[in-house]
C-alpha cells in the first residue's frame, strides 16, 4: 500500500511538472487584460491630465488584487497620470515596469501585442479599450460610456486568434 501511494504521488508530481513546463514553453497561447483607467478627478487643476479620485485609487488597488494570481509579463499604459496611476498598483505588486503605448496607433499596437506573445495588462481609455479588444479578436467593439469603469476585457490568444471574455470587477467606494 505504501508503494502504491508513493507511485501515485510520483505520477502526480511528474504530470504537474510536465504540465508546467509545457505551459511555459507554449508560446501559442497568452492572455491580454484590457481595462479603462479608474475614476479621474474632474475637480483637479489640470483637466487635461487629472489624477485619480479616492474611488479611482481604490479601484486601481482592487484591480491589483483581482490580478494577484494572474501571470503577467508586461504592463502597458498610455502616457497619462490616470492610466499610469491605474496600472501602478499591479505593476508594483508584480515588480514590473509600466511600458507606454500610443493610443492613436491602436492597430499597430494590437499587432505588437500579438507579435510579442506575452501575458499583459493594458490600461487605456473608454474610447480605446473596447476598440483594442476588437482589434485583437477580429470583432467590431467600439468605445463605451464615460461612466463605465468596471469592465475587464480578457483576450485569450491561441495560435494568433483571440477569444474575448468580458469580466466585471466592482468596487464599493467609500468616497
Amino acid at each position: 500500500m505504501k508503494n502504491l501511494f508513493l507511485l501515485y504521488a510520483f505520477l502526480i508530481f511528474t504530470c504537474s511538472c510536465s504540465d508546467d513546463a509545457n505551459a511555459q514553453n507554449n508560446k501559442d497561447i497568452f492572455t491580454i487584460y484590457l481595462v479603462r483607467h479608474s475614476e479621474k478627478d474632474l475637480s483637479a487643476n489640470n483637466l487635461s491630465d487629472p489624477p485619480l479620485t479616492l474611488c479611482g485609487v481604490q479601484r486601481s488597488e482592487n484591480l491589483s488584487d483581482f490580478l494577484k494570481d494572474v501571470h503577467l509579463n508586461i504592463i502597458y499604459s498610455t502616457d497619462y497620470l490616470r492610466t499610469k496611476s491605474t496600472a501602478f498598483p499591479t505593476a508594483n505588486s508584480k515588480g514590473l515596469e509600466i511600458e507606454l503605448y500610443d493610443a492613436q496607433q491602436l492597430k499597430d499596437f494590437s499587432q505588437l501585442l500579438i507579435d510579442r506573445q506575452q501575458d499583459a495588462l493594458v490600461v487605456g481609455h473608454s474610447n480605446t479599450t473596447g476598440v483594442l479588444a476588437g482589434l485583437l479578436t477580429g470583432e467590431d467593439i467600439g468605445a463605451f460610456d464615460l461612466d463605465i469603469y468596471d469592465r475587464v476585457y480578457q483576450v485569450v490568444i491561441y495560435k494568433n486568434k483571440g477569444r474575448l471574455h468580458l469580466l466585471h470587477v466592482s468596487v464599493d467606494c467609500n468616497e
